[in-house]
């Protein structure tokens, strides 16, 4: 049995230890706000935290997970006001927002390393969370808000 902390909570795990972490956020905890959209960590849709960095929930294993401190986007803020949420929010960043909690916890971990980032750092952190709507834009200016700039 292993043990991790999703969300602040101190969750168990007993089963295939090679099973993806997004599915156990998803069908074990109800966690459906990371999403799955490609299953080899190319799209990034299923970005969460792990242990304060961004990482693929798709190709990460349970075994992976063990000990770790995990927060999805229920867990980035539960009452939706974290910088970037009112930011995205604010600019109407999501066209169909399926790959939106990904952005957003993808941009979390640039802003806690780089809190004032310039457009190069937004295109090198951000490259490959893919938007299929094109919101690329809507995305840096929400960012750069978030960020204050």
């Amino acid at each position: 049995m292993l043990t991790l902390r999703v969300n602040g909570q101190v969750q168990t795990f007993d089963g295939d230890l090679s099973m993806p972490l997004l599915w156990y956020l998803r069908d074990e905890l109800g966690l459906t706000g990371t999403k799955f959209g490609c299953g080899i960590a190319a799209c990034g849709a299923c970005t969460v935290h792990d242990d304060g960095e961004a990482r693929r929930s798709c190709v990460t294993t349970m075994s992976d997970a063990n000990g770790k401190s995990i927060i999805t986007i229920e867990g980035l803020d539960p009452e939706g006001n974290h910088p970037l949420q009112k930011a995205w929010r604010a600019l109407n960043v999501p066209q169909c927002g399926y790959c939106q909690s990904g952005q957003i916890m993808q941009a979390a971990a640039l802003l806690k390393g780089a809190p004032h980032p310039t457009d190069g750092d937004i295109d090198g952190w951000m490259f490959g969370n893919i938007c299929r709507c094109g919101t690329y834009q809507r995305i840096r200016a929400a960012i750069k808000q978030a960020a204050g700039a």
